[in-house]
């Protein structure tokens, strides 16, 4: 993922001022900083234990994070606190894809949809390829909380880990008349690194904790 964000932060003219490899993960939040300092943004997709003290790092040096890493999400309320604390500013995401983001809203409106009909049960698929760490995706828990809403009744969700197979969602409705599948494969992770680009852009001059669905759509606003 690092290396697609500097490939296409680069083809959009972007200058990339600092890389931090795995070997600097040992490092404290003050080292962070010290290395971040006069910085726009800084984009992260590392380790789910060094989002902690990479958050804590950017926020001490006022550099907005954009934190695509997964596996984290426990502890979100400490880390929020400590990048408010120090008047930061943090923009996070299980999915940074911008098909995905299209995605979570169809299924909302999938969801209202269903909400009246009984007949039909609701499930959320997911499958991707065996060095995938978490299970279920945080995509997954994402779209079966976003259906679950809307639809006011519980979600069923499967999870696969095998092979090479690509990031894979699948969100059905199934009676006994027939069976509604809305469906996103990623081909390639080029629609993470875009939207990573697009928080980072928006983010620079905010401060506070912010979920990228949730901004998403102001995000596209500020870009018009």
């Amino acid at each position: 993922m690092g290396q697609l964000v500097e490939k296409l932060a680069s083809h959009q003219g972007h200058e990339i001022a600092l890389k931090l490899a795995s070997k600097d993960a040992e490092g404290s939040a003050d080292d962070v900083a010290a290395k971040l300092r006069g910085n726009d943004v800084a984009i992260d997709f590392s380790v789910a234990h060094a989002v902690s003290r990479n958050a804590e790092g950017c926020a001490l040096a006022r550099v907005p994070l954009v934190e695509g890493t997964t596996g984290w999400h426990a502890d979100l309320d400490s880390i929020s606190k400590i990048v408010k604390q120090h008047n930061g500013s943090l923009v996070y995401g299980a999915n940074f894809s911008i098909g995905v983001q299209v995605f979570y809203r169809l299924a909302l409106r999938a969801g209202e949809l269903f909400r009246d009909l009984d007949s039909y049960d609701a499930f959320v698929e997911e499958a991707h390829h065996k060095r995938k760490r978490d299970a279920p995706s945080g995509t997954a828990i994402q779209l079966k909380d976003i259906v679950k809403s809307s639809l006011g009744r519980e979600v069923a969700m499967a999870s696969t880990r095998a092979g090479y197979i690509p990031g894979t969602h699948r969100l059905g409705f199934d009676s006994e008349a027939d069976q509604i599948v809305l469906s996103h494969e990623a081909r390639h992770r080029g629609g993470f690194a875009a939207g990573a680009l697009m928080a980072a852009q928006w983010i620079i001059g905010k401060q506070g904790v912010f979920e990228f669905s949730e901004m998403f759509d102001e995000i596209l606003k500020e870009r018009k």
